[in-house]
């Protein structure tokens, strides 16, 4: 306690808008997750797998969680290994930027899987430097030179025109 004690006089409404400012300017240094789903199927193309899955990266790269959901019609359903190789696929190709978090599980007709952001993952991937190409690139404009061979290619007048009827 201080001696003599110390009083301060404060405008009441100057305090409350300080406050006020302080909570707002906390509210909006904060992220918001959320839990985006992605729908497969067992018989996916390869095309749409890929899309599908980079779509996935760039929600886990966000920092969002992502719910995968494999949907199985009819007879599919017998088949989980089918589902579940996905599911494996898509955490082997997500591995630099997410981590599973719930493994796969089939809840009735559909198999779910959720993956995390792992930013252990994202930042040693960030630190990795990437490998250069072997060739440099050519300039803008210019046309790569072609490869130089040792002999020129020798015409051969017959294997251009068609063969003669014999008669």
């Amino acid at each position: 306690m201080a001696n003599p004690p110390v009083c301060r006089i404060m405008d009441y409404g100057k305090f409350r808008f300080d406050a006020a400012q302080r909570a707002k300017e906390s509210r909006r240094k904060t992220t918001q997750t959320q839990i985006k789903e992605m729908k497969y199927r067992p018989k996916i193309g390869v095309g749409d797998f890929e899309t599908k899955t980079r779509k996935v990266s760039e929600f886990l790269t966000e920092g969002h969680k992502v719910k995968i959901t494999i949907m199985f019609r009819g007879r599919e359903v017998f088949h989980p290994e089918l589902g579940a190789k996905i599911l494996d696929s898509i955490a082997e190709h997500v591995a630099a930027v997410g981590k599973v978090e719930t493994h796969a599980r089939l809840d009735g007709r559909n198999m779910t899987m959720v993956l995390a952001p792992d930013k252990r993952a994202q930042a040693a991937a960030k630190r990795e430097p990437r490998e250069p190409s072997a060739e440099p690139a050519a300039p803008a404009g210019e046309q790569p030179a072609a490869p130089a061979t040792d002999a020129a290619p020798a015409l051969d007048a017959t294997a251009s025109a068609p063969p003669e009827p014999q008669g």
